[in-house]
């Protein structure tokens, strides 16, 4: 339950209520924490919004509301601050009883309806199956799962889509360098690779495949033979790669559509054809492109999709005089192909180098569905990887690109993970090999994973101890009453802040603010252990006070459930020892 969401709407309704007002005439009344916990737990502005409304001053209203409200058995207390905010105080048995809430709920507690079941794509990654995924695909990698995760946990269906760009020149670049290897798995020394083509060793594999699917047949077929077997070798062979890159971050795509198969099957075709009926295209010319050699520069016809239609800055060529597709054909009907499968919400997950190409595919979207769905962009910036203050730029392995496994495998999956969501994706991020290394509090991923490991190892010495039983059901029947000092109320309500952090990480479409969120909850609940290294009477566990005792554990209880279910959200291990 989003406790701030609940009483939102208990006050509203009982405003509108009394008021008669509408749904619209209350939709600007906040509600939300103070600024200072002094006054109180919530705070609104409903008697300063409805002044205009009800044509009386604020003051007035906030005293009808603060007579209203008061009578709600959850509320403690209520007052007047200014010239008409209200401030609202909860009755501390209201954040007592959460606690038996979150065990009950366990791994559901956050769960929302917001989505309410509705289909939504969400496409990540798409590299081109050309090579190893590298730092530059992880971090979208990552905040496209993670966001997943976080819309299914609001009641979206979600599907993750991966596209497969395997069609074009740099398929034909590819084959062609796996062709090389294929020759040099023959016996063939000594070919040196042209400038242009892939000069990876990850292709050594792919050239031994080749071998053993055909022999020596190929060596000798002309291009135009072997092209289409080696491109399609090559391309399963890099997905496999891909694919185990991913895993390596636990990242599982639902769906991979290939841009050969719409292709192939005719359905770009198809859809240009559907846009020249709908009269969106035409032939024209283009302007040069900025900082081209206009002496160089010959006008050619094109068709153009009226992008500008649609709120792009400028009309779009789809096909070229040569009668080939650019790029955005495919991407036009591939985006068709989704909003067929039922998809009117999709959201991409892109590169910052793909940024300027935002405006003409949302454009797209909204003509091949008639404004029927809507696609949403969320472009991540760079990763500047660091150790300590050394830029890293180079893989020390290889001399060039540091792959997503060369990451993984230096400091976790889990590492990887939480670092590439501590920013907002449309920031730069930093990622220091060393600080993700440490084992201090200065490491948010460590400190975070410490959290829940020390709460399993104090209910591990209490069994182990025999002091009283740890299962949920007995810690249920504990008396939370005895949680009343303003330490015990202050970790309930981070911890109730839980379910209203996921719902704004959805609706925003920020990942990042779990991560910051669990960090702060690590640090509430590490403070709230240490209490009892400076004053007896704050230790959690006291065999001379069972009943106090098992009451503080279950509050442990509930915030190593919150941890555990916020770091499955970001893809992230709840260690239960620290290893």
């Amino acid at each position: 339950m989003n406790i701030v969401s609940y009483y939102r709407e208990v006050i509203s309704n009982i405003i509108s209520d009394e008021f008669s007002l509408s749904k619209d005439d209350i939709k600007n009344i906040s509600f939300e924490f103070p600024k200072e916990e002094i006054l109180g737990d919530f705070s609104t502005n409903a008697a300063m919004v409805l002044a205009g409304k009800l044509k009386k001053p604020p003051n007035e209203i906030a005293k009808s509301i603060i007579n209203l409200i008061s009578k709600n058995p959850d509320i403690e207390h209520v007052d007047m601050a200014g010239k008409g905010f209200i401030n609202i105080k909860i009755h501390k048995k209201v954040w007592q009883n959460l606690v038996k809430k979150i065990i009950n709920s366990k791994s559901s507690y956050g769960d929302a309806v917001i989505g309410n079941n509705e289909k939504i794509n969400v496409e990540y990654v798409s590299a081109n199956p050309t090579g190893p995924l590298h730092v530059g695909h992880t971090r979208g990698a990552v905040f496209g799962d993670t966001l997943s995760n976080i819309l299914k946990k609001v009641g979206y269906d979600v599907s993750r889509e991966y596209y497969v760009n395997d069609a074009g020149e740099q398929i034909d670049k590819l084959a062609r360098s796996s062709f090389i290897r294929y020759q040099e798995s023959c016996g063939i020394e000594s070919i040196s690779i042209p400038e242009g083509l892939y000069p990876g060793d990850y292709l050594i594999s792919v050239g031994d495949k080749i071998k053993e699917i055909y022999g020596h047949d190929l060596l000798e077929k002309e291009e135009s033979v072997w092209l289409p077997l080696v491109k399609k070798i090559s391309i399963d062979e890099m997905l496999i790669i891909i694919k185990k890159d991913l895993k390596s971050l636990n990242i599982e795509h639902d769906v991979f559509t290939s841009e050969f198969d719409l292709l192939n099957d005719g359905f770009v075709e198809k859809i240009f054809n559907e846009l020249n009926d709908k009269n969106l295209l035409y032939e024209g010319e283009t302007s040069p492109p900025k900082g081209s050699d206009l002496k160089e520069w010959v006008k050619k016809k094109h068709i153009l999709f009226r992008s500008k239609n649609y709120g792009d800055d400028e009309d779009r060529v789809v096909r070229k005089h040569d009668g080939s597709w650019t790029y955005f054909m495919p991407d036009i009907a591939y985006h068709k192909n989704k909003s067929i499968r039922g998809f009117k919400k999709m959201i991409n997950v892109w590169g910052a180098d793909h940024s300027g190409y935002i405006s003409r595919v949302t454009s797209a979207v909204n003509a091949v569905t008639d404004n029927k769905a809507s696609l949403e962009v969320k472009v991540c910036q760079l990763v500047r990887l660091t150790r300590g203050s050394e830029v890293v730029k180079m893989s020390k392995r290889s001399g060039s690109f540091i792959t997503l496994k060369e990451m993984v495998d230096e400091v976790g999956r889990d590492a990887v993970r939480f670092m590439m969501v501590t920013r907002k994706n449309d920031a730069p991020l930093d990622f220091d090999y060393e600080l993700v290394k440490e084992q201090t509090k200065d490491n948010p991923i460590f400190y975070i994973q410490y959290a829940h490991a020390r709460i399993c190892s104090v209910i591990r010495k209490v069994n182990e101890e025999k002091l009283f039983d740890t299962d949920d059901v007995s810690l249920l029947k504990s008396d939370i009453s005895l949680l009343d000092k303003k330490d015990d109320i202050e970790l309930i309500k981070t911890l109730s802040n839980f379910p209203r952090i996921i719902e704004q990480a959805a609706l925003y479409r920020e990942p990042h603010r779990l991560a910051f969120y669990l960090k702060d909850l690590a640090s509430s609940f590490h403070s709230y252990w240490n209490l009892g290294n400076e004053n007896t009477d704050f230790k959690v566990i006291n065999k001379d006070d069972v009943d106090t005792s098992r009451a503080r554990l279950s509050l442990i209880r509930s915030a190593g459930i919150t941890i555990s279910e916020g770091l499955n959200l970001l893809g992230i291990e709840a260690l239960e020892e620290l290893r």
